[in-house]
């Protein structure tokens, strides 16, 4: 076994139907990775800053975000992960209803990597996700304490 560390995908998505499609779809492109799935932006906040598994503070994520969710907007979770240093470099994918054009420059304003419309086409999800795999895959994680 290498010491690589797998990267953790985390699906933030209130929608239990389709949090089951987009992990089929994830599935289905070959993507083994764990998905952990929260129903709200306070939990998963939580878990990806403070939770000794979290992706602060253990490395390596791949956010999956739901801009639509019951306590609080998907632009605010984007804001925050894109502003904190430990998560700055973690890649974000935006899955919503929402097809706005001004919602979608503000998405990438704010630093998502690939902003998908919901209903998923299969095709263009599992292109964007193996991407962002091949990205991940190569990705170097750096030291917290290197300069």
């Amino acid at each position: 076994m290498n010491d690589h560390r797998s990267v953790s995908i985390v699906m933030i998505e209130d929608d239990e139907g389709h949090a089951r499609l987009i992990e089929k779809n994830i599935r289905r492109a070959g993507i083994l990775n764990d998905i952990m799935h929260f129903t709200d932006g306070t939990t998963a906040l939580d878990y990806l800053f403070n939770h000794k598994d979290g992706p602060a503070l253990n490395g390596p994520a791949l956010v999956l975000l739901d801009l639509n969710l019951p306590d609080m907007s998907g632009t605010d979770i984007l804001a925050k992960i894109k502003a904190e240093g430990a998560l700055k470099r973690t890649p974000v994918v935006v899955l919503t209803t929402t097809d706005d054009k001004v919602e979608i420059q503000r998405c990438y304003d704010l630093g998502c990597n690939v902003y998908i419309t919901k209903p998923v086409n299969y095709e263009s999800f599992a292109q964007a996700i193996r991407q962002l795999g091949l990205f991940l895959s190569v990705i170097q994680v750096p030291d917290i304490e290197s300069d």
